[in-house]
Formats: C-alpha cells, structure tokens, sequence
C-alpha cells in the first residue's frame, strides 16, 4: 500500500462527499426540470454528472495505491429550495467545502511525503478554483435576474459556464 491509513480513510470520506456532491445536484437539477427550465437543470445535470466522475477518479486511485474501498454513508440531499438563488448558494456552499476537504487531502500527502498522492491531488486543487468560480458566478447571474430566470436561461444558452465533457 502506497498510502497512509489517514489518507485511506480521508479519501474515503472524499469519495462519499463526491458522490454526495452529485446527489444534491440531481435535487437540484430537478427542482429546475420542474419548473420547466431547461438550462438551469442541464447545468446540474452535468455538475450532477462531474460529479459522481470526481468520485470514481477517487475510487480509482485509491484501489491502485492499494487502499481499500469504504464508502461512507451519504446524507439524503436537500430538496425544498425556496428559490433559485438558494440553490446557487447551496451549490456554492457545497464546493467551498469540498475545497477544505481536498486542501485537507493534500496537507496529508505532504506531511507523509506522498508525491504520488500530491500529484493527484493537484489536479483536484486546480478544479475547484474552477468550481468555485462557475457557482460564483452562477449565484451573481442568478443575483442579477431577479425573479426573471428566462435572462439566466439565455446566459446559459449563449455562454455555458460548464461545458459538457468538462472536468
């Protein structure tokens, strides 16, 4: 095995928290479709979608290092959204704290000097820049629109800020 118990277990967690990334954003992807709009919920679909990818990669590395596999139960997704902003600050939410949870993998592979693991995890630490910065400025488009969503739908027609493949 090539990687510590600690970052097994971390890892471990990392996974349950990517799939239950991906979860919430089907919720939410489907509070949109409801609502018939379908921009919105194409976007979290593929944030849905990146997601649960995220988590294999984890599963993958972790199963090639050696470590042995132990999802964690995830918890039942939110799914009363007061509005469309409130997912957006959700989503936002969710991927700031991913952001600590990676930051906190890589502390572990550089404390145990695991350069194999540090050179993983680096692709994970560029990605949520990118993360944060599509909820970022999802959530100020979303801010802008108002009550109008129809605006948010054309700026995600015209200017997708996830494309599809992405990540």
């Amino acid at each position: 095995m090539i990687i510590s118990k600690e970052l097994e277990n971390a890892i471990n967690a990392q996974i349950g928290a990517e799939f239950g990334a991906s979860l919430q954003y089907v919720s939410i992807a489907s509070y949109f479709d409801a609502d018939d709009l379908p921009q919105l919920a194409a976007f979290f679909y593929r944030q849905a979608a990146e997601e649960n990818m995220h988590a294999m990669k984890f599963q993958h590395f972790l199963v090639e290092a050696g470590g042995e596999l132990r999802i964690p139960a995830i918890p039942a997704t939110k799914y009363d959204f007061k509005d469309a902003e409130d997912c957006a600050k959700l989503a936002l939410s969710w991927e700031e704290d991913v952001t600590s949870m990676i930051n906190g993998l890589m502390d572990i592979a550089v404390k145990d000097k695991n350069y194999i693991a540090q050179q993983f995890l680096a692709w994970f630490v560029s990605e949520q820049l990118e993360e944060i910065a599509t909820m970022s400025t999802l959530l100020r488009t979303i801010q802008r629109a108002g009550s109008n969503l129809l605006w948010v739908e054309s700026f995600l027609a015209r200017n997708p800020i996830v494309e599809e493949g992405a990540a």
